[in-house]
């Protein structure tokens, strides 16, 4: 499939809020010089709207999958359950493992800021964790990981979707809308999945799988509902879409206290449909020319954001230990963020050209002569 430049524009947007949030977390925005210059409501948005960022991920995600299964097998049913999971592993596992290997280094070293403040954590079990798709549930019981271990549990959502989404593929795909029906029930459970959470931990509350899976499968419904439909009527209907769709994000990412206070536990729902909506224009072709011009950087950021996502946290700790040691008033903060921002995507640029990127060719490669390599009797 050729990248789609709106869809690189919404993960680079994405991306983007996940670092600045994490930075912001150390220097809050809103308690810099910045705040006389611009609105508190806009400087709290980009502090605390890394989540929302993630969220962004989860539904682009499914969507992606989906249009990749479809493009390579045409049915959700004559899905090749080895390939897909062995394509996922290509891509994931290099960064995965990469970022395992020198994150336990730097544990068993102990290095401030890379080693857990809690006595319940072990590097065994955070491996563990991290490898078999629950690294959200450790932390849930033993508490916050050492960041550069944190921004793992979002992966953990993921793959473990990824297990079951093959299998719901051959079982709900052979019927016509069957697995349509299946992902939208998913998509539709955003609010339960919320409620249910009310009176869990707040580390819960963030990281559990159920409002993940819900923004993944908004993604999953908006691909399957993705079909040509040429025609002016047409166009219209999907400037609509995506004109709502943005216009939809842009109020959450700034304005999310108002949004729940009317819609309350629909609020998740209404964030992930407004997603959907942008993803779904912007893939029928809506605003092509204009999503490419003057957005390279952009577009960069969310052709590299897996990389930049598993390795930002190894720019922002040392930085931050830098401003502390220098004793960089909190109020200067804000002067971090540029060279973070300039570091993080240096660091996730040269991970994806020389690491990550190089190692799924060469995993593909490999998987692909093993599988054409006649069977020996």
């Amino acid at each position: 499939m050729r990248r789609n430049a709106g869809i690189d524009c919404l993960r680079g947007v994405a991306i983007l809020l996940v670092v600045i949030h994490h930075l912001a977390l150390r220097f809050p925005l809103h308690r810099t010089d910045l705040s006389h210059v611009l609105p508190e409501r806009l400087l709290r948005a980009l502090t605390w709207d890394g989540p929302k960022g993630v969220t962004i991920f989860f539904v682009i995600s499914g969507f992606l999958i989906t249009r990749t299964t479809l493009s390579r097998w045409g049915s959700p049913a004559r899905l090749d359950l080895r390939s897909f999971m062995s394509r996922r592993a290509a891509r994931i596992l290099p960064c995965l493992l990469g970022l395992i290997a020198i994150a336990s280094c730097l544990w068993g070293l102990g290095v401030p800021g890379f080693v857990p403040e809690t006595p319940q954590q072990s590097l065994p079990g955070a491996v563990f964790a991290a490898l078999f798709m629950h690294l959200n549930v450790y932390e849930a019981k033993a508490g916050y990981l050492p960041a550069c271990w944190d921004v793992l549990w979002s992966l953990s959502v993921e793959e473990a979707f990824y297990v079951v989404f093959p299998l719901l593929c051959l079982t709900f795909g052979r019927r016509r809308h069957g697995l349509l029906l299946c992902v939208l029930a998913l998509a539709l459970a955003a609010p339960w999945c919320d409620w249910s959470l009310r009176d869990a931990s707040e580390i819960w509350q963030e990281k559990a799988y159920g409002p993940g899976v819900s923004a993944i499968a908004t993604g999953i419904v908006t691909a399957l509902l993705l079909e040509p439909a040429p025609g002016n009527e047409a166009r219209r209907v999907t400037a609509l879409a995506g004109w709502s769709g943005l216009a939809g994000i842009g109020a959450y990412l700034v304005w999310s206290g108002p949004i729940w206070s009317v819609l309350s536990w629909g609020t998740a729902l209404f964030f992930n449909s407004a997603i959907a909506l942008a993803v779904w224009a912007f893939a029928r072709g809506w605003s092509a020319r204009t999503a490419q011009k003057g957005t390279l950087w952009l577009r960069r950021w969310g052709e590299r954001s897996y990389e930049i996502y598993l390795s930002h946290m190894f720019v922002i700790l040392p930085v931050v230990g830098l401003a502390h040691y220098m004793g960089l008033p909190s109020h200067w903060g804000w002067v971090s963020f540029l060279p973070v921002l300039c570091l993080a995507f240096a660091l996730g640029s040269i991970v994806a050209r020389h690491f990550s990127r190089p190692l799924d060719r060469y995993c593909l490669g490999w998987l692909a002569r093993f599988r054409a390599s006649p069977a020996r009797p």
